[in-house]
């Protein structure tokens, strides 16, 4: 009873702006805003009336605002990130393109930045070798968040109950996520996907909180059993770089 009434006392207040179909949809994407729900949590948190949660949940799913985890909870979805490049006002986005291109100059590999959407990692910037093997992963894909070097970044910094959550189906373990914190890089071998290999680094907002992953990937063969030692200080860089963009404007870029 007393998990009911701290449930409810967190519900944000409803905002009324005269169309009920928008207000109550935005009611649903605050609350997975949160994390993702089940049907009955979205009724819960939203107090909406089950049928018609029900409806607008189909509606977003179907113009891919929204989609369901492998647990079958409703997540938010890809297209956000698709709206955002394509207003060119994210900064991160803006900042990212001519860094992850020197992290393939540089590389040699294919390089991505993800955020984290509740169970899933969403890519929202990529560029891709021109030829030869490569992990291909294209701007929306939504990859779990049980694996891959990305994925232990987006999951080191957060707080311990979402950690332990995340940590439950995971390939990886908290001796993992707690080398990662100290090192400030992960990495991860035929972890994801056998034969792929990738390193990764946090980009952070001005607060200094872990908002996305910057990733390099590619063949194992190509990589090694270490990419790590060869390629971190390269990532590291590139993502202080781009956490340093969020907290203020600033023309040109380098790093070593």
């Amino acid at each position: 009873m007393a998990s009911q009434t701290s449930t409810m006392s967190t519900q944000p207040k409803e905002v009324h702006s005269g169309v009920g179909v928008l207000d109550k949809t935005t009611l649903i994407l605050d609350a997975l805003e949160r994390g993702p729900a089940t049907l009955a949590q979205l009724v819960n948190e939203t107090g909406l009336a089950r049928p018609t949660a029900h409806r607008l949940a189909m509606a977003l799913e179907c113009h891919r605002f929204i989609v369901r985890d492998q647990h079958g909870r409703f997540t938010l979805g890809s297209r956000f990130a698709e709206l955002a490049a394509a207003a060119g006002e994210d900064r991160l986005l803006t900042a990212s393109e001519p860094i992850l291109q020197t992290l393939l100059d540089r590389t040699g590999e294919s390089a991505q930045i993800y955020r984290r959407q509740g169970d899933m990692r969403v890519c929202i910037a990529s560029v891709e070798r021109a030829s030869g093997l490569r992990d291909s992963i294209p701007v929306g894909a939504m990859l779990s968040m049980e694996a891959g070097s990305a994925a232990h970044i987006l999951l080191a910094w957060e707080d311990p109950e979402q950690m332990h959550q995340g940590l439950r189906h995971s390939r990886f373990t908290a001796a993992t996520l707690n080398a990662v914190r100290k090192r400030g890089w992960a990495e991860s071998v035929n972890e994801r996907e056998h034969g792929v290999s990738s390193v990764s680094a946090p980009i952070r907002n001005a607060a200094g909180q872990v908002i996305a992953a910057i990733s390099i990937s590619g063949p194992t063969d190509r990589m090694g059993m270490t990419p790590g030692r060869h390629f971190a200080p390269l990532v590291m860089s590139a993502g202080k770089y781009l956490s340093d963009a969020l907290a203020k404007a600033q023309g040109g870029y380098q790093f070593h």
